[in-house]
């Protein structure tokens, strides 16, 4: 009964911050709510959308549009209009949420969908000693994890999954995979022929045509008729690009040999110049689409060669003749029904160049925009698990602290699967402050290079502020002075060992967000060369473990490519990890496999991958044991 009444207690008196109001946030809102806390907090940047109505109950159609956090407060309001809710629709990262706004919480609910915001509230947290709860789930997997400060790890002491790359030599040339036709005509021809002119692309622009001025067959003529321009782009790609490439012997020897395709082959002339002349005018007032224009109704159906020829041509068509304006500065996204239409087609048409099997619309769909579809009830067991977590910190119990793992496949009659939180880290550089190495040549290397691939994107500084020694030689945000800003901006353009405080051989830097209350030191250690293949960033930072950005490699080279960097229809992603350095996690399989009174868990290690759903995220991640819980290598609370 004590027990009890402390825990309501506990409760009542709680104010409490939720960061991100989505598929766990809205079951969770709704979990805290009745289950007695009376002052609540959210943060949600988002914006209602019809593909959140699955799964996210506390929204209707009526919301699309609308603020996801205010309709959320809303929504529970209705049944519980005694409590207090403040909503706030706003980025979290936005600098009115400093150190001091989360010091007036008792404890911070995580309910994000992408890492960058995860590690920006694991270090604010840390900053105002503010325990943090982080969940996440992926279909039917999930969990939940405690980080105290001083008392368990926290979220940065363990790295995250490594998202897939291909390279571009594998995408332009030698597809092997259906995911590799979706990346070409994504993240390559709709970025050609859709998006900013100017970004670099890996297409074949020129053309068979001596006789052509033109250096980039993609531009259309000023007279050029729309289906004749069409018809131009599919032969170019499918057809003239696929024989240059058969040129090259040398690449075919070990691989079967892609056919081209041209429009002729594929489609009679009399049905190319009808192609959509049957489409249905009463669409005319909604979102255009080639499947309506074409009388295709079904999108699980699996188009044939003619079929994916006329949808292709169809939905170039319309972009130019309903959507000219646009042109230019589209990005593919997977809620765009003419851009999922196009991208459809061209991968299935190159597809079949390769003697790879198409997809139909529904799962080509789940491929470009990297979907694994949610599962409602995953979300409601883990906020259940986050608000039973919330308790125990609120009691200061941290002897029962436990991160627990929601398992797709039950392992001796369990589907959750508690484990005792680590021990801080202590090689940690976010809650350790354990100095950082980065091998540089700082002769070549300017500040910016530093700053950009190091500082911003590996260690992700918002508004970093570099010293070396005591000379600052870099600071970002606002307030500064003019000629201060100046300074600094030409300070981006030297190399390290010609800044005002020179950086060379075992120069102590020391990096510092105040945003964020974040310093950590960085020795550096001069080298001359790089393996450009294996090092791109002509640099190497040890101390570091992290995930890297979604990228293409091309030549040996690694840059980003344009397209949706987090899985859609994922609640704050969990997923499966391999062994990380020092072993000291590891997959949940194997730790099953190594108790003799579990069965082994199946599947797990197919979370994301299945031939119809390609997982490239940089969110959360399942870490898993490596022994037994009770004699793990790692130290657990005591």
């Amino acid at each position: 009964m004590a027990a009890a009444a402390s825990s309501e207690e506990a409760v009542k008196a709680a104010k409490v911050l939720m960061v991100g109001a989505g598929g766990i946030g809205c079951e969770l809102l709704k979990t805290l709510a009745l289950s007695g806390f009376s002052d609540i907090h959210i943060i949600d940047l988002d914006t209602i959308e019809v593909s959140n109505l699955n799964r996210q109950f506390l929204f209707r159609q009526s919301h699309v549009g609308q603020s996801k956090a205010k309709v959320a407060r809303d929504a529970v309001l209705k049944f519980r209009p005694n409590i207090n809710i403040t909503p706030y629709h706003a980025n979290v990262k936005d600098s009115k949420f400093n150190v001091e706004f989360f010091k007036q919480f008792n404890v911070v609910l995580n309910g994000l969908d992408n890492l960058d915001a995860r590690r920006h509230v694991n270090r604010l947290c840390l900053a105002a000693e503010v325990p943090l709860v982080e969940s996440g789930t992926t279909g039917f997997l999930g969990q939940v994890t405690v980080h105290v400060k001083g008392k368990t790890e926290c979220y940065e002491c363990q790295p995250k999954p490594v998202p897939k790359s291909y390279p571009v030599c594998t995408i332009t040339s030698t597809p092997s995979k259906f995911v590799h036709c979706i990346v070409w005509a994504k993240d390559l021809l709709f970025a050609k022929l859709f998006g900013d002119k100017n970004q670099d692309n890996d297409l074949n622009v020129r053309s068979n045509d001596d006789s052509s001025s033109k250096t980039d067959v993609f531009e259309r003529n000023v007279d050029e008729d729309l289906l004749q321009y069409a018809q131009r782009i599919y032969d170019h790609v499918f057809g003239y690009n696929i024989e240059t490439a058969l040129a090259n012997e040398e690449t075919w020897k070990n691989r079967k040999k892609p056919y081209p395709v041209y429009i002729r082959d594929a489609l009679p002339e009399d049905a190319v110049q009808r192609n959509g002349s049957s489409r249905d005018h009463k669409n005319e007032e909604h979102e255009p689409s080639a499947m309506v224009s074409l009388g295709l109704r079904n999108p699980q159906e699996i188009w044939s060669l003619a079929d994916n020829s006329r949808v292709f041509l169809e939905s170039l068509k319309l972009f130019f003749e309903k959507r000219e304006k646009e042109i230019g500065n589209l990005i593919f996204d997977k809620d765009d029904q003419l851009a999922v239409e196009f991208v459809t087609a061209a991968a299935n048409i190159r597809a079949s160049s390769f003697g790879i099997p198409p997809h139909s619309l529904f799962e080509a769909k789940g491929i470009a925009g990297n979907i694994v579809h949610a599962v409602a009830t995953t979300n409601a067991i883990i906020a259940g698990l986050i608000v039973i977590e919330a308790i125990k910190v609120l009691k200061g119990d941290y002897q029962n602290y436990r991160m627990t793992y929601c398992l797709e496949h039950p392992s001796r009659k369990m589907l959750l699967m508690p484990v005792d939180p680590f021990e801080p880290n202590k090689s940690c550089y976010v809650c350790s402050e354990t100095p950082l190495v980065l091998e540089v040549n700082t002769k070549t290397t300017k500040l910016r290079e530093v700053i950009d691939k190091v500082i911003k994107s590996k260690l992700g500084m918002n508004l970093p502020l570099v010293m070396v020694g005591a000379t600052l030689v870099f600071e970002d945000g606002e307030g500064l002075e003019p000629d201060e800003a100046a300074n600094y901006a030409l300070n981006l353009e030297k190399v390290l060992a010609e800044l005002p405080a020179p950086v060379v051989n075992d120069t102590k830097l020391t990096v510092e967000d105040f945003q964020q209350e974040l310093k950590c030191s960085i020795n550096i250690k001069h080298r001359d060369e790089f393996d450009e293949e294996k090092e791109p960033d002509g640099m190497v930072l040890a101390g570091w473990s992290g995930p890297v950005d979604k990228q293409v490699t091309s030549n040996g080279d690694k840059r980003s490519v344009p397209s949706s960097s987090s899985a859609d229809d994922v609640d704050s992603t969990a997923e499966d990890i391999s062994v990380k350095p020092g072993g000291m996690k590891r997959k949940l399989n194997e730790i099953l496999e190594s108790h003799e009174n579990f069965d082994a868990l199946q599947n797990w290690s197919d979370v994301g991958s299945s031939s119809a759903q390609v997982v490239e995220d940089d969110d959360d991640d399942v870490v898993m044991l490596d022994e037994d819980p009770k004699q793990g290598k790692k130290k657990r609370l005591q």
